[in-house]
């Protein structure tokens, strides 16, 4: 079991820039596959990016080249540095923690996943 706080939201001026983080209790904090997702008003909750636990990255093309992915397994905490900010970024934030189970030897496996609560971002002017 993972618990996920998000913190780090807020307003920002369109081109501006915040440091999302997500700290993360319980163990083998590790092994997990980590992301970020976001929902806006009216939308459905979208990957904006996310981090394997070896730490590849894979990235929206929406945020390509002003997010950044980033975690930190000493501190149990996952980041998302996001740059050159839109008022299209606007949305409610979610870190999210997956791992897969196996239920039995020839099972197919299970992805569990966690969520933090949200945190609001907003780009306006």
């Amino acid at each position: 079991q993972v618990q996920l706080v998000e913190s780090g939201g807020g307003l920002v001026q369109p081109g501006g820039s915040l440091r999302l983080s997500c700290a993360a209790s319980g163990s083998t904090f590790s092994t997990y596959a980590l992301g970020w997702y976001r929902q806006a008003p009216g939308k459905q909750r979208e990957l904006v990016a996310d981090i394997t636990s070896h730490g590849s990255t894979n990235y929206a093309d929406s945020v390509k080249g002003r997010f950044t992915i980033a975690r930190d397994n000493a501190q149990n905490t996952v980041y998302l540095q996001m740059n050159s900010l839109k008022p299209e970024d606007t949305a409610v934030y979610y870190c999210n923690a997956n791992r897969n189970s196996y239920p039995c030897i020839e099972c197919q496996p299970v992805r569990n996943d966690y969520w933090g609560q949200g945190t609001q971002v907003t780009v306006s002017s």
